[in-house]
């Protein structure tokens, strides 16, 4: 098969996020100056180029994950989509003063959103497809032992702590807690790319001989450059867009702003990444396919917490990590159904449903409380 190729999309993106940054960073003058009637302009147009520059930091990172190959063409998607969380989340604490709860929102629901939202449709339209299709058991284990763990550590543990007061760390906690989570990450990384490399693998994949051509030396360079150009992009248009978000929201009557924009920052990062492990899924590689939606997951609390925490003890900002209860049944609900979803092997249709059916509840409960 042919390698990948750079679109003009993601060349133009970065390129014009860049731009449109460099305009608020040294035009905010002239900016002052628009109109009432037309201010939400700028906020605007650096929410459509973030968003396309998403999409391009994706495709450089998928380019670089074709060179590298499996396993670690994942992880590349992976820590570029954990790079841009990162990004935003910060804008999100920036904004933050009224309700630190920005971060926990956020990684809340990216673990709804990936384990029941996207692995639900990719085993629903895998099932469909395929009727049934296997896994590596040992792989699902070790991504779902590291996410048991560090979503109760980090979003369940802060409930019944009594260091600080309400729901939230001390600081000497949340630094253990955010070592614990680079080691265990770090230990996983060591199993999924050196020792156990082979659970990984999808042995559909590696049976038909599915795989992309390895990208040339200049496109690698250039993919190297342009996921640069994408990351930073989105990095200093995330500061104009959230705030831009959560004024939308406030104007349209959403009561519970920092739930919806959590599961929106969440959305938005995890849709390139989303619709790659859907093509797999549909192509019957389905361990390939959760490597890209539980990878990211687990990247989301292994390495976003820790970032979170440390911008926390620099900016003197408490940070709120508890769920409130009916999140914690939505969280126990979703990792109950995960270990049983993939204890067996194989998966079906049916397994599918029953996972968009909790995420459907999710969405219903964010405008329903």
């Amino acid at each position: 098969m042919q390698a990948a190729r750079i679109t003009v999309g993601a060349v133009l993106f970065p390129a014009l996020a860049l731009g449109l940054a460099g305009v608020f960073l040294f035009g905010e003058r002239w900016i002052s100056k628009i109109p009432a009637s037309i201010d939400f302009m700028p906020s605007t147009l650096a929410a459509v180029l973030l968003i396309g520059a998403v999409f391009a930091a994706l495709q450089h990172a998928e380019i670089l994950g074709a060179k590298t190959g499996e396993p670690y063409g994942t992880l590349v998607l992976t820590i570029a989509v954990t790079f841009i969380e990162v990004a935003i989340m910060a804008s999100m604490i920036e904004h933050g003063d009224e309700d630190p709860t920005e971060a926990r929102e956020a990684v809340f629901s990216a673990i709804i959103i990936v384990c029941n939202g996207l692995v639900g449709l990719c085993l629903l339209l895998g099932g469909f497809r395929h009727h049934e299709q296997e896994l590596q058991p040992m792989a699902t284990s070790a991504y779902l032992a590291i996410l048991i763990a560090l979503s109760v550590l980090t979003l369940i543990l802060p409930d019944y702590t009594t260091s600080s007061y309400g729901p939230t760390l001390s600081t000497t906690q949340l630094i253990f807690v955010s070592v614990l989570s680079v080691l265990l990450y770090g230990a996983f990384l060591f199993i999924q790319t050196v020792r156990h490399r082979s659970y990984f693998i999808d042995v559909h994949v590696a049976a038909v001989g599915h795989g992309e051509a390895k990208p040339s030396r200049a496109a690698t360079i250039f993919a190297v450059v342009g996921l640069g150009a994408s990351l930073l992009g989105v990095s200093l248009l995330a500061e104009r867009v959230i705030p831009g978000l959560e004024e939308a929201l406030r104007w349209g009557g959403v009561d519970d702003v920092n739930r919806v924009t959590g599961a929106a920052v969440a959305m938005l990062v995890l849709l390139p990444e989303s619709m790659n492990s859907i093509r797999a899924a549909t192509r019957n590689a389905l361990q390939t396919s959760l490597n890209g939606a539980l990878g990211s997951v687990v990247a989301t609390i292994g390495l976003t917490v820790p970032a979170v925490a440390l911008l926390s003890v620099a900016t003197n900002r408490e940070i709120v990590f508890g769920l409130e209860k009916r999140d914690t049944v939505l969280l126990l609900l979703t990792l109950l159904l995960s270990v049983v979803s993939f204890g067996a092997g194989r998966t079906n249709l049916m397994t599918g449903l029953v996972h968009l059916v909790v995420f459907a509840t999710y969405i219903f409960l964010l405008f329903v409380p």
